[in-house]
This record gives C-alpha cells, sequence and structure tokens, in this order.
C-alpha cells in the first residue's frame, strides 16, 4: 500500500513539469554571436607618376577561419553606374598594398599612360564619358569582404608636379563634359574666347576716358 501511495506522488509530480515539444527542440536558434567589423580600414588615393592610385589597409576583426583569407574588392558607384575594383584576399585576417585607378594604365616604369574618360585619337587626347569616365565624379565607395564598410574616395586631382590628365589638362575639363556634352578643346576655346571679350571691354572703357578728358 505504501509503494502504491509513492507512486501516485512521482506520477503527479511528474505530471506538472514543464514539457519540450519535438518542434520547439528543432526551431529555436541561438543569438548569432558573430562580430566580424572592419574598423580600423583604410582607403586612400594619391598620383605617383602621373598615374591615380589607390592604397588600402584592410583589417578584419572577430571574422570566422573561413574569412581569414576571404576575398577583398572596393565597389565604386555614382548612383547610375557600378565596379568592383578586386584588391586581392586576406592573408590572416589583413590585406595592405595599392592598385590603378580603373581606367588607368602605366608603361613599365610606372608612369602614367592612361587615365579614366580620355582616349587617345588621331595623335591626340580627346576628353570623353567612356572609360570610366563617370569615376571621376561624385561617387561612393564601399569595402567589400562580409561585412562592407563604407569609406571615403574620390579620384585623386592634378599637382603641378603630377598630372591625372593627359598632358597636364585640369580635372575641370572632364567634370564639364556631362553638362555641356562638348569636349575639351572645346571648354578651353570658351575659355579663352570669354577672356578675349573681357580685354577688348576694357580696353573700349579706358578709350572712352581719354576722348572724354581730350
Amino acid at each position: 500500500m505504501h509503494s502504491s501511495v509513492i507512486s501516485a506522488v512521482l506520477l503527479g509530480s511528474l505530471s506538472l513539469l514543464p514539457t519540450v515539444s519535438s518542434t520547439d527542440a528543432t526551431t529555436y536558434a541561438p543569438d548569432d554571436p558573430s562580430g566580424a567589423t572592419l574598423a580600423g580600414s583604410m582607403v586612400t588615393t594619391d598620383c605617383e607618376s602621373d598615374a591615380p592610385w589607390i592604397s588600402f589597409d584592410v583589417v578584419l576583426t572577430g571574422g570566422t577561419v573561413e574569412e581569414a583569407t576571404a576575398p577583398v574588392s572596393l565597389i565604386l558607384d555614382d548612383g547610375v553606374n557600378t565596379t568592383s575594383v578586386p584588391l586581392g584576399s586576406l592573408q590572416d585576417y589583413r590585406l595592405s598594398g595599392r592598385v590603378l585607378w580603373p581606367g588607368a594604365s602605366v608603361d613599365d616604369e610606372g608612369r602614367g599612360t592612361g587615365w579614366p574618360g580620355w582616349e587617345f585619337r588621331d595623335g591626340t587626347w580627346t576628353a570623353t564619358d567612356a572609360g570610366f569616365a563617370w569615376t571621376r565624379g561624385d561617387i561612393a565607395a564601399t569595402l567589400r569582404v562580409n561585412p562592407d564598410l563604407a569609406v571615403p574616395v574620390a579620384y585623386p586631382a592634378s599637382t603641378p608636379d603630377c598630372a591625372t590628365s593627359p598632358n597636364g589638362v585640369r580635372d575641370a575639363a572632364v567634370a564639364a563634359l556631362p553638362a555641356t556634352g562638348g569636349s575639351a578643346s572645346g571648354q578651353i576655346a570658351l575659355a579663352v574666347a570669354a577672356v578675349g571679350a573681357f580685354v577688348a571691354g576694357a580696353l573700349l572703357v579706358l578709350q572712352r576716358r581719354r576722348h572724354r578728358r581730350a
């Protein structure tokens, strides 16, 4: 009789315990502990030997073992056009180096021989809207590994010591193309005409003042 009472008590206690269905066990998922970040990574641009370069230092923190050698790319976008610039693969979660700007080229000595937005036609460099010309304007840039990181990037401007356009032509010539549809030579001609008109006007004013005094 005592054993029957004890068994009844145990069975009653077990019936009060919470149950876990097979569905609950298979659908439960723990929070993702991954905290991978590219914080501290940097991208800069500069001109060297008349060639535009992109320098980078990429650091992946908190990544998995598989991500230690993940490929890295730089995505350039202007809202209409997009291009992906391969930078290489991480080595032990890090990658540094430099690559030419899209559309640029150099000779065997590393001197610039081609620039985005310019074509060599009939012995003359001509501004064009092809050849990655859009990358010289207002663009957004993203380092892509996993995760991504937005970075500030802009085409390097020409300086007195280094030209990022053929023959030292300034970037304004290319920047004017989308708005006017003209060529670089056309923009220069307009500028010369404007200066000539100003000088002519100044001379006319001086002549009138001399006549009045006389």
